[in-house]
């Protein structure tokens, strides 16, 4: 999608194109499992910028590789190829694209189940190398974070020098106490969000990883800011909006924007000695980036929640993805897909275009001259004008009578209710949620634009 002036030419939410349901996987699973998902999608970012988007969607089995094409609207994709897992212990939940340090072919990492991370050459479409979550550094292609149900967040290396020891860090300790779901890398690479079955959002602080040959891997132990207070349930999407937070848990219905009080990824990183320990079991919260407080109900001026977006027809479904759009020149979007085959986008420049609006028109008092421009965006509601034309007749007095007497219901009418259906509006609302096609949708996905 091209790039648009956000003063003067805002985004365009995305409408759909095609919807398509791949090949039914589950007959390679157990008989209990019937349930054809798909629980990942990821475009590839390492593509010239004039290319066809390419993007991999990952389910129990499979990996399907399509490009999309932006003239022929008729056929608007292409499957250029199908990759299948044949360990037998494999479900796959998740993936992330890397590169070859020497050639910079793409590769695809995978992961799931079976705890291991298997890497393709998806121009091959071959096993290069033998997990809850996985993301690449925004930074280093060739660094890559796990997320597992072990509750450590694992940082590796895919550089061949490094083969010996490819994972060079381990963000663990007391940081989570249950399973993890979901990572997110600050744009700096100095920082990650993880979050999990145990409703607590960690930021940790990462320290430089070792270049050269090492026996093990450097361990850090306590996140610089700890909360399980944002949510009530399993926090399964977290991610960055430059130095503020979005998150999301089931049974909540809502993403979360939040800041944590202090925190800047302009600041010199926080030493390791400074992230608070859990010697205080009562604090909800926990942050280096505020003093400390005796108070145990002072965590509410370590973290400031902003914004909450609403998030119907979730339910209690777990692993179920937003994501951002957020590029130069484009307003940063945000997109949801719900277990109702609907799908969310909030435009985000709009929401504080809109709030300086309304705060100019305070200011303004009435006054036409302070008053400030009308965002383009902001279509006011033009009401439909009554056609001009005779008069509406008066009524005759057959007609007052009849529309005088009290209305008189089908059970009033032997014979009636049969003929009619008794199936009102309202039992019909949102029973065509989708276009095309019903499904429980997990994730989104943006492609470069």
């Amino acid at each position: 999608m091209p790039a648009s002036n956000p003063e003067t030419h805002p985004y365009d939410l995305p409408k759909l194109r095609v919807s398509f349901t791949p090949e039914d996987d589950t007959r390679f699973l157990s008989q209990e499992d019937n349930v054809p998902e798909y629980f990942a999608v990821q475009f590839c970012p390492y593509q010239p910028v004039d290319a066809d988007p390419v993007f991999a969607a990952v389910s129990k089995k499979h990996v399907l590789l399509c490009r999309l094409t932006a003239n022929d609207d008729t056929q608007p994709y292409t499957i250029i190829k199908v990759i299948r897992d044949d360990d037998a212990d494999s479900r796959n939940y998740t993936c992330t694209w890397s590169q070859d340090k020497e050639t910079g072919k793409p590769y695809l990492c995978l992961s799931g189940e079976d705890a291991k991370i298997k890497i393709y050459d998806v121009t091959e479409g071959t096993l290069v190398n033998d997990i809850n979550d996985m993301v690449t550094s925004p930074i280093n292609p060739l660094v890559i974070a796990t997320a597992s149900d072990d509750t450590t967040i694992r940082i590796w290396s895919l550089d061949p020098d490094h083969k010996d020891m490819p994972c060079r860090c381990i963000l663990g300790g007391e940081g989570h106490q249950w399973s993890l779901l979901t990572l997110a890398f600050h744009d700096s690479g100095r920082y990650m969000l993880s979050a999990g079955h145990d409703q607590i959002v960690n930021l940790w602080t990462l320290p430089d990883l070792p270049t050269g040959t090492i026996q093990q891997p450097l361990e850090v132990h306590y996140p610089h800011f700890s909360t399980n207070e944002v949510h009530s349930g399993v926090v399964d999407c977290v991610a960055f909006f430059g130095d503020w937070i979005l998150s999301r848990a089931c049974h909540d219905d809502i993403i979360a924007l939040w800041r944590i009080e202090g925190f800047s990824s302009k600041d010199p990183p926080p030493p390791p000695e400074s992230a608070p320990t859990t010697i205080n079991p009562e604090m909800l919260t926990r942050s280096a980036f505020t003093k400390d407080s005796p108070d145990q109900h002072a965590s509410h001026s370590q973290y400031t929640r902003l914004l909450t977006f609403f998030t119907p027809g979730s339910g209690n479904m777990f692993f179920m993805r937003f994501k951002l759009h957020h590029m130069p020149g484009h307003h940063p979007v945000l997109a949801f897909c719900n277990a109702n085959s609907k799908i969310f986008f909030w435009d985000l420049a709009r929401i504080t275009s809109y709030h300086d609006w309304t705060r100019g028109l305070m200011r303004a008092n009435g006054d036409r001259a302070l008053m400030p421009e009308r965002p383009a965006w902001l279509t006011p509601i033009v009401h439909r004008a009554r056609p001009e034309g005779k008069q509406k007749p008066e009524l005759t007095v057959r007609e007052r009578k009849a529309a005088d007497a009290p209305p008189k219901g089908i059970e009033l009418i032997p014979g009636m209710a049969e003929l009619y259906s008794k199936e009102t509006l309202q039992s019909w609302d949102g029973t065509a949620a989708g276009p095309s096609c019903r499904v429980d949708r997990r994730q989104g996905r943006w492609a470069p634009a």
